[in-house]
């Protein structure tokens, strides 16, 4: 009778060890780091995002959006407000992005915002803006910006005639009069890299810069390098990239939302997923060609 007793608290110990231990492996996957990627998979769920219209990414860019970032079926700048386009850079990027976050093609819908209408607070009637939009601290003031989906190069573009073709430094343009489009970092890199000594003309758009830069109005514009490759093999074939202009720090672009959209924090999620699995890379070298001109010194 003894010895039963004995043997009976043992399974009982037993059975309660065998417990504690299936506890351990249950609540090893609720540990806080693993709730956490639940909930924050819950969030990013395509049925929980905050979208402008519910089942439907409402995506912005400029008109016309220029080729390498978008291009229409013959190759040329793309009208948002004609048919979708997936060629370019930014239109791959915009819907890898979309169906990252469970959208289809025939989910996303296109809408114009002009660049300089961006950086005004308040509503918005995009979920996210692509265009060419480089991060500062002053316009994340009043938007919100996404990680980084293309780390971004300025370029000075002249005529090949241009007495100032040949310069190999930031000094050799000082007597230079350049133009950009307005509110764009381009504009910044003239006044605070190139310091020239006259006053940068602005235009309302880049289309507007090289038309000046063609008819001799202006000698030279900043654009993105990637811009740069377009405007001179399309839109000013006589005009050449004399070089890049060096960079104090990091220049980015990111998608644009409206300030406290927690939209940003999923799309995030998705553009680190793109960069670590080589999309970005593959996107980059197929739609970002050329080899790039010297750095100014």
């Amino acid at each position: 009778m003894r010895k039963q007793i004995v043997f009976a608290s043992l399974v009982a110990v037993l059975a309660l060890l065998a417990s504690a231990c299936g506890s351990n492996e249950e609540s090893s996957a609720t540990t806080p780091a693993a709730t956490g990627a639940t909930t924050a998979g819950n969030a990013c769920a395509k049925d929980q995002l905050t979208l402008k219209t519910a089942g439907q990414l409402t995506i912005a860019t400029d008109n016309p959006a220029f080729p390498p970032w978008f291009q229409n079926a013959k190759g040329g700048p793309w009208n948002p407000t004609k048919e979708p386009t997936k060629k370019g850079y930014e239109a791959a990027v915009a819907y890898a992005v979309a169906e990252g976050l469970g959208f289809t093609d025939d989910e996303v819908k296109w809408v114009v915002v002009p660049f300089n209408n961006l950086f005004k607070p308040g509503p918005t009637d995009f979920d996210f803006d692509i265009n060419q939009v480089s991060y500062s601290s002053k316009r994340d003031q009043a938007v919100d910006f996404s990680d980084s989906y293309y780390d971004v190069e300025q370029a000075v573009v002249v005529q090949k005639s241009s007495k100032f073709a040949q310069a190999t430094s930031v000094a050799d343009l000082k007597d230079a009069k350049l133009g950009a489009q307005i509110g764009t970092t381009s504009y910044d890199a003239i006044l605070n890299t190139i310091q020239p000594n006259d006053q940068p003309n602005v235009y309302n758009t880049n289309d507007d810069a090289v038309n000046a830069l063609k008819n001799g109005t202006i000698d030279g514009i900043v654009v993105d390098y990637p811009t740069s490759l377009y405007v001179t093999a399309v839109q000013a074939p006589n005009a050449t990239a004399v070089g890049r202009l060096p960079s104090e720090g990091e220049e980015h672009f990111g998608l644009v939302f409206e300030e406290g959209n927690p939209l940003r924090d999923c799309v995030d999620t998705v553009i680190a997923k793109l960069r670590s699995d080589g999309t970005l890379d593959e996107f980059a070298q197929q739609w970002i060609e050329g080899s790039a001109p010297p750095v100014l010194k």
